[in-house]
């Protein structure tokens, strides 16, 4: 049996590479930074070292000292391997609550969420809203002109 070549135009062969070439690859999860720094570098950093880079509303936190109840939170967190409930939604997230499972309650119930690389620097109560949004139903009989004379089944 022959084998049939199929002879393009040089033009048909260049596109053919080129898609071939930019045909979609298998995407490598790319790596986390916080400021230029890896996870790993602010796993090894010093405390004092991590403040500096932290945003600074959760450095003055910090730096001006956290009162007794955000004491027993931030030393709970950093030891715990459960899920931590808690109503102290004015915690700064540091770099070694990362992979820890927070509970944080809203006014309403407890909310429960896995602290990310990407959270470092906000604040614990950013991530549980305390509003609801309100949900709007259509117009009723009378909210306009022309729903006054529309018949009732």
């Amino acid at each position: 049996m022959a084998k049939k070549i199929i002879a393009g135009s040089a033009k048909a062969t260049r596109r053919r590479a080129r898609k071939k070439a930019s045909a979609i690859q298998a995407r490598r999860k790319k790596e986390f930074l916080y400021r230029g720094f890896t996870m790993n570098e602010l796993l090894t950093m010093s405390f004092d070292e991590i403040l500096g880079i932290l945003p600074s509303r959760a450095r003055r936190t910090y730096l001006r000292g956290l009162n007794y109840e955000q004491q027993l939170l931030f030393d709970k967190l950093k030891e715990s391997s459960e899920t931590v409930r808690t109503h102290r939604r004015d915690l700064p997230i540091i770099p070694q609550f990362v992979g820890k499972k927070v509970s944080v309650y809203n006014g309403k119930e407890f909310k429960e969420f896995e602290i990310k690389p990407e959270m470092i620097g906000c604040f614990l109560g950013e991530f549980v809203l305390t509003r609801k949004p309100p949900v709007h139903s259509g117009p009723g009989v009378g909210a306009t002109r022309s729903s006054k004379f529309m018949p009732l089944k």
